[in-house]
């Protein structure tokens, strides 16, 4: 069977809490690679349940061969979807980049819906993408999370991606971290 094209999948957009704005790296691929953003109806208080049934339509009008790209509270969107959609064979690959930590004591009112965090093994090749100073969730917390998920790791020693003010760009190492997971599927 032949690997993974980008030029033969369609690929999801999955910013975090309070959605991206246009200095977010996400944006950036949006424009660049011509990717689609997943779009919520409540960016400020968001609820596991209303995100799910949102991404479980865009994966059905997608096509059948999908990649997704998340940040932040998008990761957990991903796993808990996964854990429950039926859509996940459209899915071969998922960039999980800076995932939140929604169980912290210190994690807004916003986002208790997302508790608890899910720990199923994701049914596609999986990159986590953790940074060690991200205020969201510790590098330990990270890597427990991606070994239930099944994902590889990457640790940034840069500042993480989700900081707009980082100055990150396009964060073009990030790109080919997702191009080097999608080379892995077949």
């Amino acid at each position: 069977m032949k690997r993974a094209d980008l030029r033969t999948m369609s690929v999801l957009v999955l910013p975090g809490w309070r959605g991206s704005e246009p200095g977010y790296w996400q944006s950036h691929w949006e424009a660049l690679y011509g990717y689609r953003r997943l779009e919520q109806n409540d960016w400020l208080w968001p609820r596991r349940g209303d995100w799910m049934a949102r991404l479980d339509e865009a994966v059905q009008e997608s096509g059948p061969r999908q990649a997704l790209v998340a940040e932040g509270l998008g990761c957990q969107l991903v796993v808990a979807w996964a854990a429950r959609s039926s859509w996940t064979s459209r899915v071969i690959a998922a960039l999980l980049v800076a995932p939140t930590d929604s169980e912290r004591l210190d994690m807004p009112p916003n986002l208790h819906t997302w508790r608890p965090v899910e720990r199923r093994r994701l049914p596609f090749a999986s990159l986590v993408v953790a940074s060690p100073n991200d205020p969201h969730c510790e590098p330990s917390r990270s890597a427990g999370f991606a070994s239930a998920w099944g994902s590889r790791v990457a640790n940034l020693l840069a500042p993480k991606p989700s900081d707009n003010g980082s100055g990150i760009g396009a964060w073009p190492e990030g790109h080919a971290l997702f191009l080097g997971l999608i080379a892995t599927v077949r």
